[in-house]
């Protein structure tokens, strides 16, 4: 492979960024390249879809189809993520040693921006590890991040990337955190799609968009519910019911 991109989809909040790399994996028939155990992932194992157990673990692949720029892939998806930081770093080492084989030139994370609400349109914030990268964020609508932090291996990857040479970006996807959320998985890889030409169908993850706004309308007009019973409650207390705890 020449020099690829390595784009990681670790397991978090909404599962933003998982759910878009599995979905990449998927639409460009990936093949496998490597398996990472840990044992500071959760001692249990995952049922697959054929009916197989498995030891928690982060799988890479690979793409050798070139893209626009002719840059191929490797991409990350993981069970889980470490339970303690020293296994973050370990693993985080583990990652890039394989990346630095294949003369990696640019590490992506996907991220979840956690607002607490849910939006029709889920917007894309991000960081990068030079001016560059942040440079070109305003080209393609993404929010560049003024302060704060990244926990866990989405922002680990990039920063131990930088120690060693490689640029890294982070892309977050504005997400409530409530459910999984398919319609900023979409939005977020979108937006990686531009950023590394690589066209795919796309039809899959909408479905999965069009589940997370109905599950997203039926928990609003239950929240609804609820405040209008509160409201109501309040309203026909008898004014001398003093403190209520």
């Amino acid at each position: 492979m020449k020099s690829p991109y390595l784009i990681c989809g670790f397991p978090g909040s909404g599962y933003v960024g998982k759910m878009a790399v599995d979905h990449l994996i998927e639409e460009l028939h990936a093949e496998h390249l490597a398996d990472i155990y840990s044992t500071s992932f959760p001692p249990q194992v995952l049922i697959r879809s054929d009916g197989t157990a498995d030891l928690m673990k982060n799988t890479i692949f690979y793409s050798d189809k070139p893209n626009s720029s002719g840059t191929n892939l490797l991409l990350l998806t993981g069970d889980s993520q470490p339970a303690n930081p020293d296994s973050e770093y370990m693993l985080a080492e583990e990652i890039l040693n394989i990346a630095v084989k294949f003369n990696t030139s640019h590490i992506f994370t996907l991220a979840a921006y956690i607002t607490g609400v849910f939006v029709e349109k889920p917007r894309i914030f991000g960081t990068a590890t030079d001016t560059d990268t942040i440079k070109s964020f305003s080209e393609r609508s993404i929010s560049v991040m003024d302060g704060g932090s990244i926990t866990g291996m989405n922002g680990l990857i990039i920063g131990s990337a930088k120690l060693r040479g490689i640029r890294g970006t982070c892309l977050l996807g504005e997400t409530s955190g409530y459910v999984v959320d398919a319609k900023a998985s979409k939005s977020i890889l979108e937006t990686l799609l531009s950023i590394i030409g690589i066209g795919i169908d796309m039809k899959n993850l909408d479905k999965r968009a069009k589940d997370t706004e109905t599950l997203i309308e039926t928990i609003e007009q239950q929240m609804s519910g609820r405040t209008a019973r509160q409201q109501t409650s309040v309203a026909t207390r008898p004014s001398d019911m003093g403190y209520i705890s």
